[in-house]
């Protein structure tokens, strides 16, 4: 009777480990504000934890009216840099709701004398 359980459990371990991620089937939100516009719109988005992040962000681009995603970057409220290559899910655990955009041309200008 020990060997049975023993197998069925080697069984059930050999059976998870060999299936696909189970997809949780939740969403998350975020809100995505344009910083470099003075009243500061924005727009909120749910997607499915399991979504790539470079999608929410290529989608709230088109929504703002940026031309390329490649022109933007994503920061945090406290000014933390997001890297859009995760998924929604752990992207939204790491930095939370609150996502903001910022246009290339808006970060990092140099002044040339």
């Amino acid at each position: 009777k020990l060997q049975f359980l023993y197998l069925i459990a080697r069984t059930l371990r050999c059976t998870m480990a060999d299936a696909p991620p189970a997809t949780s089937g939740t969403k998350v939100s975020f809100k995505i504000i344009l910083t470099s516009d003075k009243k500061q719109p924005y727009k909120v988005i749910s997607v499915p934890e399991e979504a790539p992040f470079t999608a929410v962000l290529r989608f709230a681009a088109q929504q703002f009216h940026i031309p390329n995603v490649d022109d933007m970057a994503a920061t945090t409220k406290d000014g933390t840099g997001i890297n859009p290559v995760q998924d929604s899910g752990k992207v939204f655990l790491k930095y939370g709701q609150e996502i903001r955009l910022i246009p290339r041309d808006k970060v990092g200008g140099a002044l040339l004398l």
